[in-house]
């Protein structure tokens, strides 16, 4: 067997592998989502990471992916619809050695995690319908172009961008469409005071909430290390590296700033520490040294637990604190390399400039900034004007007897704890 086909035959099982990783985290968010809302809606919002992903499925592969990775101009792909066409086509993603339907489930994986992200917004309060609206759109009109600007050969990859995995392209996305979902939705009822101070509305299930994290967690070495869609180098393994070393910082330090900040250790704070240096990480896990990992991984924890309190108290109501956790922390992640990326590494993946704390100037780290204020701009554009036509439209929101019901029996006819909630069925039991 020539060389050349058994490498392609490892990178193929490696981006496999990777895709199935990534495609597992949405039962990560199921089970965080679900363990971080109230008993009354969590089958609602698990049962929405497979809608999420279905929809996803179908539209990107429609047009999504074409308008990403397909042959167009320095703002969006024209060419690729349905996957049809030849290498030309798809010239973007040329260096990777797997055939083009591997290409396409790995990066429907990322599609699919930037949508589930977005959903934490619209948490215990969006119709149902809203839902295959904005899911569609988003996967077709909104994450794509994004996507094209950094991966597919657009102007923000040709300026030297470094997102190695998504920090932007995939969690900055997801987290600024739930911001504008969360305040055009308006908070929850009795979340708020009317002195505006706000309300504990904890979730029902800290064990989901913390089996969820550590799903996810495992589900990033695929998002990051198999962004290297290869294994020749082994590069991969330095990537997953640092990539759980910036989750484990994550993870002390937002629990110590949560005991600091409160005087307790809540648990689901830490758990959102990983996440956050995750997100933070995705980034620049192929472009920092194993030491600089752990500074972006505790700082992101740490600071993403005190933004998400700031929030709250004025007046935001993020059931899922995604704008925290994927938002704050994709920009965090993101504008990092503009400091800490490494000439080693910068030379090893040929992409960008040096940080700052190597003597690389400011221009990476203005690129960086760039690219982070031009993709939230569009993204929160967009959101906008699609959310605030369907208010006016056909409504966002639930009526506030189907809130207080609850999204499980008013949206889809039974509960997800039907035996703690549904009378007929608490009656007989007792």
């Amino acid at each position: 067997m020539k060389e050349s086909t058994v490498m392609m035959f490892m990178d193929s099982l490696w981006v496999m592998v990777a895709a199935i990783l990534v495609i597992g985290m949405q039962a990560g968010f199921a089970l965080l989502e679900a363990g971080s809302t109230r008993m009354k809606n969590s089958g609602h919002v698990a049962g929405k990471q497979i809608l999420s992903f279905a929809i996803a499925t179908i539209a990107f592969w429609a047009a999504g992916f074409g308008i990403t990775f397909g042959e167009g101009n320095s703002f969006f792909g024209a060419s690729g619809w349905l996957m049809h066409g030849d290498s030309k086509t798809f010239d973007s993603l040329s260096w990777a050695n797997v055939p083009l339907s591997l290409k396409f489930l790995f990066q429907l994986a990322f599609v699919g995690v930037s949508l589930a992200i977005a959903w934490g917004g619209f948490a215990e309060r969006a119709k149902l319908s809203v839902y295959f609206i904005f899911g569609t759109v988003f996967t077709v009109l909104i994450y794509p172009i994004i996507g094209h600007w950094v991966w597919g050969g657009g102007w923000l990859g040709k300026m030297g961008m470094q997102d190695f995995a998504g920090s932007t392209v995939v969690h900055l996305q997801g987290a600024i469409a739930a911001l504008v979902a969360t305040l055009l939705l308006g908070p929850r009822i009795g979340k708020f005071n009317k002195d505006r101070t706000p309300n504990l509305i904890p979730g029902h299930n800290q064990v989901y909430t913390v089996l969820g994290g550590i799903i996810l967690w495992i589900g990033w070495f695929g998002f990051n290390a198999g962004s290297t869609m290869g294994t020749a180098d082994g590069f991969f393994g330095y990537i997953a590296l640092t990539t759980n070393l910036a989750a484990a910082a994550g993870a002390i330090g937002a629990i110590l700033t949560s005991k600091l900040l409160t005087g307790k250790a809540d648990i689901p704070a830490m758990v959102n520490g990983v996440l956050a240096a995750l997100v933070a990480i995705t980034a620049a896990c192929a472009f920092v040294e194993a030491w600089a990992a752990i500074v972006i991984g505790a700082f992101a924890g740490a600071f993403t637990f005190w933004t998400s309190v700031y929030f709250e108290r004025k007046g935001i109501d993020d059931p899922i604190y995604a704008f925290s956790v994927h938002g704050i922390a994709g920009i965090l992640g993101t504008i990092s390399t503009g400091i800490f990326a490494s000439p080693r590494l910068v030379e090893q993946t040929g992409v960008g400039k040096a940080g700052l704390l190597y003597g690389g100037g400011f221009q990476q780290l203005f690129v960086q900034t760039i690219g982070v204020i031009g993709a939230a701009g569009y993204v929160a554009i967009v959101s906008f004007i699609l959310l605030f036509a369907l208010k006016k439209l056909i409504g966002l929101r639930v009526t506030p007897e189907q809130e207080i019901s609850g999204l499980d029996i008013s949206e889809h006819g039974s509960y997800g704890y039907p035996e703690h909630l549904d009378p007929a069925i608490t009656q007989k039991a007792n």
